[in-house]
């Protein structure tokens, strides 16, 4: 079993920064593939970003990519999303997620945090 704490979301003026950490606890944290999605109401989740269990190989949505930027620091068993430029379409509540292998749909995650919400205002 694998425990996600998602944290850092907030209110940003379009072009603005944020950086999103999840904390995990359980089991070997480096085993897994860890990802971020995004939703917002009454729209499917999204994928938006996604890192190998070493941190070597990274994931992106084309929306997001070269603004966006995943990480992790297994010593830590976190992992983070650095948001730069943002834009009001980047509003939605972020999850973090972990997977076996990597993927980019949802049924592919076994665990999931709690969401933090990103406003983005123009």
């Amino acid at each position: 079993q694998v425990q996600l704490v998602d944290s850092g979301g907030g209110l940003v003026q379009a072009g603005g920064s944020l950086r999103l950490s999840c904390a995990a606890s359980g089991r070997t944290f480096s085993s897994y593939v860890m990802g971020w999605f995004r939703q917002n109401l009454g729209k499917e989740r999204e994928f938006v970003a996604a890192v190998s269990g070493s941190g070597r190989i990274t994931y992106y949505a084309d929306s997001v990519k070269g603004r966006f930027t995943i990480s992790r620091d297994n010593a830590k068993n976190t992992v983070y999303l650095q948001m730069n430029s943002l834009k009001p379409e980047d509003t939605a509540v972020y999850y973090c997620a972990a997977a076996p292998v990597a993927g980019r749909v949802p049924p592919e995650y076994d665990y999931w945090g709690q969401g933090t919400q990103v406003t983005v205002s123009s």
